[in-house]
């Protein structure tokens, strides 16, 4: 069984065999898919499911907390499953990959701004949108122009 299977059994929620495809596609991802890419993965497995059923699992997922849901700028919600480490997001905007990364000195700062304003920090995400160096810069400003 995967995590995310075992994480909807825990949470009590009904496994459907479509269920169970949609969940075993998500916990292979290495990437952010979007829906139409779970779709595309899933229904390589099973041609029947289709895509509403797709939505109606990730929306379903996500009200449970078994997946997080990110818009990266590009139009697209993107999923992953939901993890006990935090973790931020760099965006490459010529490519579409998504980096994760974790650094100390980020998370600090974070807290030493949140306190320095008053508040205790509950909570963060830290998205960084990024060209490759090399990128020549009249292709960097045109992504980032076409990112907002």
């Amino acid at each position: 069984m995967d995590r995310i299977e075992n994480l909807c059994i825990e949470k009590g929620m009904r496994m459907t065999e479509q269920r169970r495809i949609i969940a075993r596609v998500l916990s292979l991802a290495v990437d952010h898919p979007d829906v139409e890419e779970v779709y595309r993965r899933a229904s390589e497995i099973d041609p029947k499911i289709s895509i509403a059923t797709v939505y109606r699992t990730l929306r379903l997922f996500e009200e449970a907390g078994i997946l997080e849901r990110h818009d990266f700028g590009d139009g697209r919600a993107r999923y992953e499953e939901a993890s006990e480490v935090h973790h931020d997001h760099l965006i490459d905007l010529h490519s579409g990959r998504v980096v994760e990364f974790r650094d100390d000195e980020i998370e600090r700062l974070q807290k030493l701004i949140a306190d320095r304003l008053g508040y205790r920090l509950v909570d963060h995400r830290l998205e960084l949108y990024a060209v490759p160096k090399d990128l020549e810069p009249e292709k960097a400003v045109s992504l980032k122009h076409r990112h907002r």
